[in-house]
């Protein structure tokens, strides 16, 4: 089998002062296995350690609420108190210990949150939901009183003084990543949560300077880049996750993505993630269809414009075409979610794929001693791996 010796994805990359081994990223995926506290369990210590003995070069948490009301579950982890910086800092070092940069993703879910865990209906959580499990409903807030859905709870629209507070909940949710040890930090700007809704024109109805105009619906997302940077240090990379358009006509576009990231670009965001849609359905856009790599095209027109570094993910499971969007300059990272949860090893893999068996010499030697004397054997008898 013939392989690409100088593979970019596997080639290492520093952002800021932050080096990173290789070009792979595992997305945050949320567990929905937190105490009712937002603290992590043992269930996280060893997803995340697993995925970090996997190769990965950067893996984040996943979404880390930055107040009890911005969660979406009664399970979701959260960042709102300093007495969950400890057990944080315990996943951040376990990260770290099997060689992948530790990151943290923080977010408020705006009028999205207040519901069910996936298994349990993914609908917003009523009084039953109390009586049956424990889960009682909570008030949303938004931009404006517009619901997520159909029959959703509408939520109460953030006074002026409540935007504020939500800033410098998420400034201090960065002092507490930053003291957890976690070297990359991503806002959660997509998928129709707080800052998403201020952003698209078919969530945000407001008639004050954070509504209207596109410079007055971009202001919280800027707002908000300034009060993370002002706790996450200079010499650290910060990602912002974006949904590059929405999942409806009339929303949010490419084009508005491109003038918000130059506008990001300035304010001291690094690496545009670039996904998409989520506004309104759970499922993204059903204005384009899900074929592996389905997002990169986003990814690819932002680092074009404005020569930002940008992440992109969306159904990239090939070793091959995951070379293929770093190789061609499409993307500086490429990002698995559900791929690494099928194999967590992924990373390690496509690095074999791509340059051959040396590379389970990169494999925790527990694993890839034993990997690279089976392959020579394989070799020498003829079978293909």
């Amino acid at each position: 089998m013939a392989h690409t010796q100088q593979a970019r994805l596997l080639e290492p990359i520093a952002v800021r002062d932050v080096r990173f081994p290789n070009r792979i990223v595992i997305s945050p995926m949320q567990q929905y296995a937190g105490t009712r506290d937002g603290r992590p369990t043992d269930w996280h210590h060893v997803h995340l350690s697993k995925l970090a003995i996997g190769g990965a070069g950067l893996i984040f948490t996943e979404a880390l609420a930055i107040c009890p009301e911005g969660r979406l579950t009664w399970s979701d982890l959260g960042i709102w108190l300093d007495e969950q910086v400890e057990p944080l800092a315990r996943l951040a070092g376990a990260m770290a210990q099997y060689g992948a940069v530790p990151g943290a993703q923080i977010n408020h879910a705006g009028r999205k949150a207040s519901v069910q865990r996936p298994w349990d209906g993914f609908e917003p959580l009523t009084e039953a939901d109390f009586a049956k499990r424990g889960d009682r409903p909570w008030p949303t807030v938004a931009p404006s009183p517009l619901a997520a859905n159909p029959g959703w709870p509408i939520p109460r629209a953030l006074g002026r003084d409540e935007i504020r507070r939500t800033l410098d909940q998420f400034a201090a949710a960065a002092r507490r990543v930053r003291q957890a040890g976690f070297q990359a930090l991503d806002v959660h700007g997509a998928h129709g949560y707080l800052i998403h809704t201020f952003l698209s024109p078919l969530s945000n109805a407001r008639d004050d300077d954070y509504g209207g105009t596109f410079a007055n619906r971009i202001r919280y997302a800027l707002e908000v880049v300034d009060a993370v940077r002002s706790e996450w240090p200079a010499d650290k990379p910060l990602f912002y996750r974006l949904s590059c358009v929405d999942d409806s006509e009339g929303g949010w576009t490419l084009d508005d993505t491109v003038a918000l990231a130059r506008e990001f670009g300035r304010r001291g965001v690094d690496v545009l993630d670039c996904s998409s849609g989520g506004l309104h359905k759970r499922t993204t856009t059903a204005i384009m269809p899900r074929i592996p790599g389905y997002q990169v095209p986003y990814a690819e027109r932002v680092r074009r414009d404005t020569g930002m570094l940008t992440m992109a993910v969306g159904l990239i499971r090939d070793a091959r075409h995951a070379e293929s969007i770093v190789a061609e300059g499409s993307a500086d990272f490429v990002a698995i979610g559900r791929e690494a949860l099928y194999n967590p090893h992924w990373p390690a893999q496509a690095a074999v794929a791509l340059a051959g068996p040396e590379r389970f010499d990169a494999w925790p030697p527990a694993y890839g001693w034993w990997l690279k004397m089976r392959d020579r054997v394989l070799l020498r008898s003829g079978l293909a791996r």
